[in-house]
């Protein structure tokens, strides 16, 4: 009998320090997602589309070009330097991606807290070209970074579908995913794309990361070049941080290989201009997986290596990048 009792008080104990556990964290995720939402808000505008809304920053004149984040990401990081680049020669549009910055999640997606579906390259082009057309875009340049570029692709893809006004007149990827690749993606994704992960471990990075985790990690995404003075300040990675958006983006890299494989096998069909700007340094997307292999595929394709650069070509070289999309414009036809 006083086993019994143990038991249920420890059983009851637990129960208690889980309740205030859980408490806790929710009050610091809460508090977090205040503070980031009040730190970075909203800069540009809103457009309704199926199921949802889409953020978007547009300015300039000229041809439309559309600028399509990384992962983790929101549209600011084009804000911070490569937008005014490009607004004297083109009406250039930034689009949070879906689910990250403040665009809403592809419909359909179930975003609960246990969940584990990511969404699509293919959806997210949908929902992107049906607020493109609400903007009024049309023959876009599509430029995409890193997980922005498989983005860029599916949209490309779409237009081999139906003829639209919003197809693609070219693509740009600057270190843009394209391939499948080999091995997994390591713990951070798989564990934190999975159920309990998401569950569990999400809202405590979400409510407690510190400060220099952050600086850490976008230091370790330029590597081996500096971020620029000012970058960490301006892109807002408390937003990423958010428990929506982090689910949302650990979930779109967890179940992303399948569709670049079925992609990849249409590639072959792509005829429209296409340039890519990549990184020898790059390792978060290296060159020799994907660019080096897509060019192997799509004669369209023109590749530029930039030695000594990592991951971030647009901010490292923007130069680069702002001549790869006057490339790809003189190529379509739109310059």
């Amino acid at each position: 009998m006083r086993w019994t009792k143990l038991v249920r008080s420890i059983l009851t104990i637990s129960a208690v320090l889980a309740g205030v556990g859980a408490l806790a964290t929710g009050l610091a995720v809460n508090r977090q997602a205040k503070a980031a939402e009040a730190a970075y808000p909203p800069i540009g505008n809103f457009v309704e589309v199926t199921g949802g809304r889409v953020h978007y920053v547009q300015d300039g004149s000229g041809p439309h070009v559309v600028l399509l984040h990384a992962a983790g990401g929101n549209l600011r990081d084009f804000t911070f330097d490569l937008m005014d680049r490009l607004t004297d020669t083109y009406t250039v549009t930034a689009f949070d991606r879906p689910g990250l910055g403040y665009t809403d999640r592809v419909p359909g997606v179930d975003d609960g807290a246990f969940a584990t579906e990511g969404d699509p390259p293919a959806a997210q082009a949908t929902m992107l070209r049906e607020a493109a057309a609400a903007i009024g875009i049309t023959d876009p340049i599509v430029v995409g970074h890193s997980f922005g570029g498989i983005v860029a692709l599916a949209w490309a893809l779409q237009g081999l579908d139906a003829q639209s006004p919003q197809d693609a007149t070219a693509i740009v990827s600057l270190a843009g995913v394209a391939m499948p690749w080999p091995g997994d993606l390591g713990w951070y994704y798989t564990y934190n794309g999975s159920a309990l992960g998401g569950a569990v471990m999400v809202p405590l990075i979400s409510g407690f990361v510190p400060k220099s985790t952050i600086d850490a990690a976008i230091v370790e995404t330029f590597a081996p070049n500096p971020p620029p003075a000012g970058y960490a300040d301006h892109i807002g990675p408390p937003l990423t941080l958010r428990t929506d958006s982090f689910r949302a983006n650990v979930r779109q890299v967890n179940t992303l290989y399948p569709h670049v494989v079925e992609m990849s096998q249409r590639y072959p069909a792509l005829t429209l201009p296409i340039e890519i700007v990549h990184g020898s340094e790059d390792t978060t997307v290296p060159a020799h997986i994907h660019s080096q292999e897509l060019i192997k595929i799509v004669p369209s394709v023109n590749l530029t290596m930039l030695e000594g650069i990592g991951h971030m070509p647009h901010q490292s070289d923007p130069e680069a990048a702002v001549a790869a999309i006057d490339r790809a414009a003189a190529r379509a036809g739109l310059r």
